[in-house]
């Protein structure tokens, strides 16, 4: 298993990086927040398999009193990397729903939909938009 793809379930399907939604497809905001809602549902149920795999793997192992630690730490390092996908599909999905939109360009604090200041620094967030007049595109007359 390389670091840019992972196998999910026995049907072998490939994951982008990390993972999640193609970048693509969140900033088209298309089906987006569902798609996550998707892939969060899928990657619970594939930590909550193997979760109970690596349970049922260490109890057989120890019954048998034969503990093979390199099948352990493959099966654990699978684990923690769905583990690792899940979160990181949460917090996408957590700061959506919170209502965040953007970082301020000056001091890079989150800001939610709509507004005007930055809370953290006071910068605009809002760029004005000026009348071609002031710019000295003066209309012809």
């Amino acid at each position: 298993m390389t670091a840019s793809t992972s196998q999910e379930g026995s049907g072998g399907a490939l994951l982008p990086v990390g993972g999640l939604v193609p970048a693509a497809r969140t900033q088209a905001g298309v089906g987006s927040m569902s798609d996550l809602r998707r892939r969060r549902y899928e990657l619970a149920e594939r930590v909550a398999s193997l979760t109970w795999d690596l349970g049922g793997l260490a109890y057989e192992m120890a019954i048998r009193d034969h503990y093979r630690l390199d099948v352990i730490a493959r099966r654990a390092a699978e684990l923690q990397q769905a583990d690792a996908q899940l979160g990181e599909v949460q917090r996408l999905l957590a700061t959506a729903e919170a209502g965040i939109h953007g970082q301020c360009r000056s001091c890079g604090a989150v800001h939610s939909r709509g507004a005007a200041y930055c809370w953290h620094c006071g910068a605009p967030l809002i760029e004005e938009a000026r009348p071609s007049v002031l710019h000295g595109d003066q209309p012809t007359v």
